[in-house]
């Protein structure tokens, strides 16, 4: 009985996490046995036993990552350039209330530029648009460009025609011609160009090829009145194609018609042009851009046309801008010339499309 009453208490002082059941099961068959033996016995099945330790990681360590580090550390495919200017991956916006729901729309710049032939003396067949007195202008002058849009309404899971979503953008373009350097008439603003859009955008889900189809209203003025006042209203239908690393949207307008008292240039869609082709291309690592945009009247007897090379060159300025130059040729540079030829050479910066 003492043997037996010292056999249970060391079980029962035993901790579970170091009692191994099999061993003290055969060590209790030995209770006929001597004393000795059977201390023996359970003295070998207590000194190998070692407290069961776990494998235990130590804990991160915390360091204040926020969500948007820890996504700069995932891969992150490459977005073309029509995908990231018209969201065409439905990528969400960061914060729905700030200003990160702003999107690029064209290509914003600032730049020193050079006319070949200064529109001194504007003009339009439209009663009491003539300049009787030319201007006193300057051939070289600052030329800025501000676009952005914004998205209003999104529709996914559509398919119609090819068609899988649905975007409604509010876009907003402002092209300022400025006598900066014209010092002795107190350095004019020569022409602002203000252009508020609304656009339906369909895109096809396609990784390549054919990509957009946008649906677009457009009001186009330089906000002037009398004489220099130049406006027009437009309907357009436009498409979006891209291979690898160049996209080609074209576009084609209707002019919707106006009454011949406020029609300040009723002949502005012979030199402007009634179809748009814009050309793009841009290498992987966005280091810069060369865009061809061509404009034309589409009148084979009396072919008038516009033709713009941008190039944003390789040179980056601050984190924010590279060295931008810029070449045109042809009518309708800006609304007060839109029937003014000419040739322009300009130079300055270019802010990245964010």
């Amino acid at each position: 009985m003492r043997i037996l009453c010292s056999t249970l208490l060391c079980l029962g002082l035993i901790p579970p996490a170091y009692a191994d059941s099999a061993a003290f099961a055969l060590c209790a068959k030995k209770f006929l046995d001597s004393d000795g033996e059977r201390l023996k016995c359970f003295d070998s099945a207590l000194l190998p036993a070692t407290p069961a330790v776990a494998a235990v990681q130590p804990a991160p360590e915390i360091t204040g990552t926020t969500e948007k580090q820890t996504e700069a550390h995932e891969p992150i495919s490459r977005r073309s350039y029509l995908t990231r200017v018209w969201n065409l991956d439905n990528r969400p916006n960061r914060d729905q209330s700030s200003l990160d729901r702003l999107q690029p729309h064209r290509q914003s710049y600032l730049i020193v530029r050079k006319s070949s032939n200064v529109n001194a003396q504007p003009n339009s067949p439209a009663p009491a648009h003539t300049i009787t007195t030319p201007f006193d202008m300057d051939a070289m002058e600052a030329k800025f460009q501000l676009s952005f849009k914004t998205d209003i309404l999104t529709q996914e899971n559509l398919d119609i025609w090819g068609l899988k979503t649905f975007r409604l953008w509010g876009a907003y373009s402002q092209q300022s011609h400025w006598q900066v350097f014209n010092t002795r008439n107190s350095s004019p603003f020569r022409e602002t160009d203000y252009e508020p859009e609304l656009i339906a955008a369909f895109a096809t889900g396609r990784e390549s090829g054919w990509k957009l189809f946008n649906l677009g209203l457009v009001h186009q003025s330089n906000g002037r009145t009398n004489e220099t006042s130049r406006s027009w209203n437009r309907v357009y239908a436009q498409g979006g194609w891209e291979q690898d690393n160049t996209s080609l949207q074209v576009r084609g307008w209707w002019r919707i018609p106006e009454t011949v008292l406020k029609d300040d240039n009723p002949d502005i869609a012979h030199y402007v042009g009634r179809a748009e082709l814009v050309a793009r291309w841009e290498p992987d690592n966005r280091s810069q851009s060369l865009a061809l945009k061509l404009r034309n009247n589409m009148n084979w007897s009396n072919n008038l046309s516009f033709v713009q090379l941008d190039w944003s060159l390789p040179i980056s300025l601050g984190s924010a801008a590279r060295l931008h130059a810029q070449i045109s040729n042809g009518y309708g540079e800006s609304l007060i010339d839109y029937n003014h030829r000419q040739t322009t050479l300009g130079l300055g910066i270019s802010f990245r499309e964010w």
